[in-house]
């Protein structure tokens, strides 16, 4: 599934501009840059966009960023802890090792996106809509995925100690190489779900059986 996501349309990061950005407002607009070793911190904008940017190193805190555009971009080893990126739309974009602990995603759009080897604990996807969106390698500790839409969601080798998954549907959701020894889930949402034998013991309880050895 996971080879299926268009990756950020950048032909030669080399191209692209350095840009100092230190200061957000709303409707800024940025393509073709790279913003490297940045700190952005304190800010309050909506409908930022970035169009074919790479983000490296760059730090984002005590930020209120909603309804951001993210189109062709990549965070490389950024921290976007707790930002509120709420309402995004993002697309054909990577995270490449970022922290991202407790940043709000509550409605976004997600849409040929990959989250790799990121840090997302406690991170918050309530209501958001994903088509075509991979977390592999990455630690989803408590992260809330409350009443999402998961449309060709792929998950490998994450952690999902007890994440919220309720109110979504898990059909076709293949969880059987995560870890995790309790999930927050709907009963009526699990038909179709993929999961390891191991795993079944965690999901016992809401069917109600008792596991024997």
């Amino acid at each position: 599934m996971s080879n299926k996501i268009e990756p950020p349309r950048i032909t030669d990061p080399g191209l692209l501009t350095p840009q100092d950005i230190h200061a957000l407002a709303s409707k800024d607009e940025f393509s073709n840059c790279l913003i490297e070793g940045a700190l952005i911190e304190y800010q309050e904008a909506t409908r930022v966009a970035f169009d074919k940017t790479i983000f490296k190193n760059v730090t984002i805190t005590e930020s209120s960023l909603q309804r951001i555009e993210l189109t062709d971009v990549i965070f490389d080893h950024c921290d976007l802890s707790n930002v509120d990126f709420s309402d995004a739309f993002i697309h054909r974009t990577e995270f490449r090792d970022c922290r991202m602990i407790g940043t709000d995603f509550t409605r976004a759009r997600f849409q040929n996106v990959s989250i790799t080897g990121c840090i997302g604990e406690f991170a918050v996807f309530r209501f958001a809509n994903f088509k075509g969106t991979s977390f592999e390698r990455s630690s989803l500790v408590s992260a809330d995925y409350y009443q999402s839409t998961l449309n060709g969601l792929y998950l490998a080798e994450c952690n999902l100690e007890q994440a919220t998954l309720a109110g979504c549907k898990l059909k076709g959701v293949d969880l059987s190489d995560c870890e995790f020894t309790g999930l927050l889930v709907d009963l009526q949402d699990l038909e179709g779900c993929i999961i390891s034998a191991e795993q079944a013991a965690s999901f016992a309880g809401l069917l109600g059986l008792v596991i024997k050895n």
